[in-house]
């Protein structure tokens, strides 16, 4: 156990996103023995965050372009390399790949070093939890009851996809859910593209795409957006940026070689259906944080994501429950900041631990 009294775990971290990660190098450090639970594909909070459903990842800081391969290889045991995926094809160089880390790679390398300092994984879910007490109770999918002095909830936020059998065949090969993710690679660059949605983060998707593309169509089902004055206007006056209203995509279409090619956009009005060629389609239709197994344990705000009580720190409406990463970020959701979050929840729970519990 985690040298807490009577077997008490003194930081039980749930999630393993780059803010589980983080967090649980930062308390393995701190000595605080944590445990992470990093979930199974069966659930909602997936091992390895939403970042292992991404390709190159090129804005992570500290991963160049370079051989990955070879040090991902070397870093992590030998027992987890079945879970890499292939090496990028196209980027050779001197005869080695040469590309930006992908995904599964980047969370891979923190998974290993959490593990390196110590930390202990469990492959299962947390489905309920008790706050009402001390020391917490969390309730496991195997059916055991797990105590700890201080919880992390680091079960990031899954973005909303349009739910077709055809995205879901075209997921990270032309479809994608992130523009400034996924927005700066080769395949999307002066290329048409489309964003679906109508609120401020569907406008924020298009024009950040208008820095790589040719032309971005924005689809939207009603005739007028949702999003903010300010950020409608920053789309009608964009020259790249040009409206779809009251359409919807009824299909993603493309081929094994090249990915997604085109869409099927029908009017709602006329059900008229058109085939646009596009080399990408960002849904930009929201996220949903994950938090169901919590059971309105915690405070949200009025998007549901976990509300943090004090400027600057990661305190939850429960002392000695801390959020990091998506879960409590409604705004920049990218992988660097969860990671920093997650650094900032192990310190804060470090200090609680101090506080409270000497």
């Amino acid at each position: 156990m985690g040298n807490g009294p009577e077997g008490i775990e003194k930081v039980v971290i749930i999630g393993s996103g780059p803010a589980g990660w983080s967090a649980a190098i930062y308390a393995a450090r701190a000595n605080l023995k944590p445990l992470v639970y990093e979930g199974t594909p069966k659930a909602e909070m997936i091992p390895l965050g939403q970042l292992a459903y991404t390709t190159e990842v090129e804005n992570y800081p500290g991963f160049p372009f370079g051989n990955i391969r070879a040090f991902v290889e070397s870093a992590v045991d030998d027992d987890r390399h079945y879970n890499l995926p292939p090496a990028p094809k196209g980027h050779e160089k001197n005869g080695q790949p040469h590309y930006a880390v992908q995904g599964v790679e980047l969370m891979e390398l923190m998974k290993q070093q959490a593990l390196n300092f110590g930390t202990r994984v469990v492959g299962d879910d947390i489905i309920d939890v008790d706050f009402d007490g001390k020391p917490f109770k969390l309730q496991t999918g195997e059916g055991k009851t797990v105590q700890a002095l201080t919880v992390i909830v680091a079960t990031g936020a899954r973005a909303n996809y349009l739910g077709l059998p055809s995205e879901e065949q075209y997921k990270n090969r032309g479809v994608s859910a992130c523009a400034v993710c996924d927005g700066a690679l080769p395949r999307f660059r002066n290329k048409e593209l489309v964003v679906v949605g109508g609120g401020d983060s569907a406008v924020e998707e298009a024009t950040y795409l208008t820095n790589f593309a040719s032309k971005v169509y924005l689809v939207h089902r009603r005739d007028e957006l949702r999003a903010s004055k300010i950020m409608q206007k920053r789309a009608l006056d964009n020259p790249k940026i040009e409206m779809t209203w009251n359409t919807v995509v009824e299909e993603c279409k493309g081929s094994d070689k090249d990915g997604l090619t085109a869409v099927v956009l029908k009017n709602v009005n006329d059900g008229k259906r058109r085939e646009l060629p596009t080399a990408g389609m960002f849904a930009a239709i929201g996220h949903t944080p994950n938090t169901a197994f919590l059971n309105g344990k915690l405070a949200t705000n009025d998007k549901g994501y976990l509300k943090l009580t004090t400027p600057f720190r990661t305190y939850t409406s429960v002392a000695g429950v801390f959020a990091a990463g998506d879960v409590a970020d409604d705004y920049y959701r990218q992988a660097i900041t969860s990671a920093g979050s997650g650094c900032m929840a192990a310190l804060d729970a470090e200090r609680y631990l101090a506080e409270h519990h000497g």
